[in-house]
């Protein structure tokens, strides 16, 4: 006689529970103490520290809140680093920026020049800045900010892919489907610009 035929084995596609609103507020309060230790150590300042915990948890709780309390710590690291990378990102650009700026002050006024091929960039975070001078950078980004808009798009889409994004030169070209020294020419005449809109506002960098 034909054995009869063992019944096929499926595998169990059940997912695991979603957290509940309880254990996601529960998992926020056991993780707030470690992560704002962590954020201290990574930038060496309480109060921003503690802010961006509490950016991290935001992101948490409207992005991730339904998944599996199991995912919740991983996923929280996950962002919290991203949030501090951010955070140094940002430091990194404005610091950029002002250097950029600055370093213009009438020179290289050729149309095929791009300032970073000469600017020397402090890599790393470095020292945290006072709140004074924090406060002075953020005004001077916010200025900035509004000088990007008043560009002609394709400089300010070449000044944002540079020194933003931090593509190269090629790179920019590229994504821009141009030549290179038209990259070169756009972001010239966006620094210059950008230069003189700060003077014009009594910004001396």
């Amino acid at each position: 006689m034909r054995a009869a035929l063992a019944p096929p084995r499926f595998r169990s596609t059940r997912q695991p529970p979603l957290a509940t609103e309880k254990e996601l507020a529960t998992f926020l309060a056991e993780v707030e103490r470690r992560a704002f230790k962590q954020a201290v150590f990574a930038v060496r300042d309480e109060h921003l520290a503690l802010d961006l915990v509490q950016d991290a948890m935001l992101k948490l709780t409207e992005r991730y809140s339904g998944k599996p309390a199991e995912e919740l710590p991983l996923l929280f690291q996950r962002i919290l680093q991203n949030t501090i990378r951010d955070h140094y990102r940002r430091l990194k650009v404005r610091s950029l920026w002002s250097t950029l700026l600055s370093s213009l002050r009438g020179k290289h006024e050729e149309e095929e020049y791009d300032p970073l091929d000469t600017l020397e960039v402090v890599e790393g975070p470095g020292r945290p800045l006072g709140p004074a001078r924090e406060f002075e950078r953020s005004q001077v980004m916010r200025l900035i900010e509004q000088a990007l808009e008043k560009l002609p798009r394709r400089q300010r889409e070449a000044f944002l892919l540079r020194y933003w994004e931090e593509l190269d030169v090629q790179e920019t070209a590229e994504v821009m489907g141009c030549s290179e020294g038209s990259v070169k020419t756009h972001c010239s005449r966006a620094t210059h610009a950008l230069a003189q809109f700060l003077k014009a506002k009594g910004i001396d960098l």
